[in-house]
């Protein structure tokens, strides 16, 4: 039987394309779009005969030279673009290129250069990808999200963002699609996601960016950030729409603000297959790094003291799977909150503080505890005077703020624990609250270290320390393949401890200096075994709608490669 599909090509029950149009059409649809590797029969039925030079080249020769070209850009961000033409035309052999060379193209496709393709959006648009959904006409969501051209069946995966807290850059307005695109790259490198089965969309509700509000040439909305009752009304409508149009999608979301992703989560969690990768994503990677480092120094979850700076949405969804892990471990939901101190912009977390919001209170500390910590003049406590009080095991860094994880504040930390673990997770890479190598030797090469971004090895006493990255590429597209091929009802917190635990699984720390975290270059195997472990999970929990007698069989079989079908002319 042939699946039909609304698009301008239809996939036989062989697996080949079979297409309508013919000559410059052809070769202008980049799903279809094979250039050079055109076989001569697929030429001559397509009415290609001329519009082509005649050598037939393989995937492999046409990867070979697009690298080549892709060297000779002049920094990450033109690497970015040129990538971007490049699936334009063809994106069976950009996802071919970013596969065969993934370590080095992850940084550029995603964090950290899609941030700085975010700030130029309007500047260097070329063309358009993705659905954009106006809050300004709510009404044109449904024609918007159809245009998608797909049917109930066809779509696995929807990430959405407004673009209001992007990638410790803040609010970037329209040009924050390209964190959605960017994700969904990640989930078809890393976990086989068919890309034809995916929708980015920017959920485009303004802009309080004044330089953008300034721009002639920006191409969002023109108005301030519109929030409150209209806003909730608008991301209502746009998730009943999506679930009614395609009933089988994953929704994800990224880059919210703190108030706004906390509540979309907490009112569709329980209800619909979703999760934000900010808060539960971020926290999960971040699990897995504190297990692998805790199997290293053979210490217990339960025992921890741990230090969050920057205590947002993602820093606080960090400090709540790791409660999750205490709690898996015997400690009651209020003693596991006990063990964290949470430092904001205005210093340590108390609970006297006015503008405390939801999700920060569990972790706020009694105003009695710290009567007697020093204070820098009329401020709240810091984060050095945290440290030197209760010499934390366990420092991680979700703040934005280059550098504050001083000399001082290290050695202190380092003199109340033989390892530390530490990880200054702040993306970019110029926002991290340390250096590695800098923590490497002020810490004696005893820190067990994790970053956000891509570090190089530091060097220390002759030993070679290994930077692990906490990057949530490792774990969200595996959560995703997991729950799509387990029809997951909702993703629960279950799911992503399961994923961490995968993930700490797979370290073999045995040797000094060694990774805490699997190797970017084995991301398809990590997400691999993270989406079997998910996939168990939901059906441990009863919320797999799908259970596949051979499991691993079933997701190595669901993920897309980046290999041209043969294209058929009808």
């Amino acid at each position: 039987m042939m699946t039909t599909l609304k698009r301008p090509y239809r996939v036989n029950k062989s697996g080949a394309f079979e297409i309508s149009a013919r000559g410059f059409d052809v070769l202008h649809n980049p799903r279809i779009n094979k250039g050079t590797a055109f076989a001569s029969e697929e030429r001559k039925a397509l009415a290609l005969a001329g519009l082509l030079p005649s050598a037939v080249l393989t995937i492999e020769q046409q990867t070979e030279r697009a690298y080549e070209l892709l060297r000779k850009q002049s920094g990450d961000l033109a690497k970015n673009r040129f990538l971007s033409a490049l699936r334009d035309r063809n994106e069976t052999l950009f996802f071919h290129l970013l596969g065969a060379h993934v370590v080095e193209m992850l940084p550029v496709i995603y964090t950290p250069t899609v941030g700085l393709a975010i700030q130029q959006y309007s500047h260097q648009y070329c063309r358009p990808r993705g659905i954009f959904l106006s809050i300004d006409h709510p009404e044109e969501i449904e024609e918007a999200l159809r245009n998608a051209e797909a049917d109930a069946d066809d779509v696995n995966l929807i990430v959405a963002t407004d673009a209001e807290a992007i990638l410790g850059i803040g609010d970037w307005g329209v040009g924050g699609i390209d964190i959605c695109v960017g994700k969904l790259d990640v989930y078809t490198v890393a976990a086989g996601i068919d890309p034809s089965r995916t929708i980015p969309v920017m959920l485009d509700v303004g802009t309080d960016r004044q330089s953008l509000l300034d721009d002639p040439l920006y191409l969002g909305y023109r108005h301030p950030r519109v929030r409150g009752e209209q806003y909730h009304a608008f991301i209502d409508k746009y998730i009943s729409t999506a679930l009614r149009l395609y009933p089988n999608a994953l929704l994800h979301w990224e880059d919210f603000s703190a108030v706004n992703a906390r509540w979309i989560l907490n009112r569709y969690r329980s209800r619909i297959c979703t999760f934000n990768d900010d808060i539960q994503g971020t926290g999960a990677i971040v699990v897995a790094a504190v297990m692998a480092a805790l199997k290293i120094s053979g210490r217990r979850m339960l025992d921890q003291r741990i230090v969050i700076f920057g205590s947002g949405t993602a820093g606080c969804g960090v400090a709540d799977l790791i409660r999750t892990a205490m709690m898996s471990d015997g400690l009651t939901a209020e003693a596991a909150a006990r063990r964290f101190w949470c430092v904001g912009r205005h210093g340590l977390l108390v609970e006297d503080m006015a503008d405390l919001r939801d999700f920060q209170r569990p972790y706020a500390r009694p105003a009695a505890e710290v009567a007697a910590w020093r204070r820098s003049g009329d401020r709240n406590v810091s984060l050095e005077e945290v440290v030197r009080e209760i010499q934390p095991t366990i420092l991680i860094g979700s703040s934005g703020i280059a550098s504050a994880f001083t000399e001082s504040i290290v050695r202190e930390m380092a003199k109340g624990t033989p390892r530390p673990i530490i990880l200054p997770l702040s993306n970019p890479t110029a926002l991290a609250e340390a250096v590695p190598a800098d923590l490497v030797r002020w810490s004696d090469g005893k820190a067990l270290i994790a970053t956000g971004s891509p570090f190089d090895p530091a060097i220390h006493n002759g030993v070679t320390y290994t930077i692990a990255q906490a990057n949530n590429a490792m774990l969200f597209p595996g959560l995703g393949l997991g729950a799509i091929v387990s029809r997951a009802r909702l993703i629960s917190d279950g799911m992503f401890m399961a994923a961490a635990r995968t993930i700490a699984g797979m370290v073999d720390a045995s040797q000094i200096g060694a990774s805490i975290l699997p190797a970017v270059a084995n991301v398809r195997e990590v997400s691999v075994r993270v989406a079997i472990a998910v996939a168990e999970q939901a059906t441990s929990e009863g919320l797999a709608r799908v259970n596949p007698p051979d499991l691993e069989t079933a997701i190595r079989e669901a993920m897309w490669e980046p290999r041209y079908r043969h294209v058929k002319a009808v």
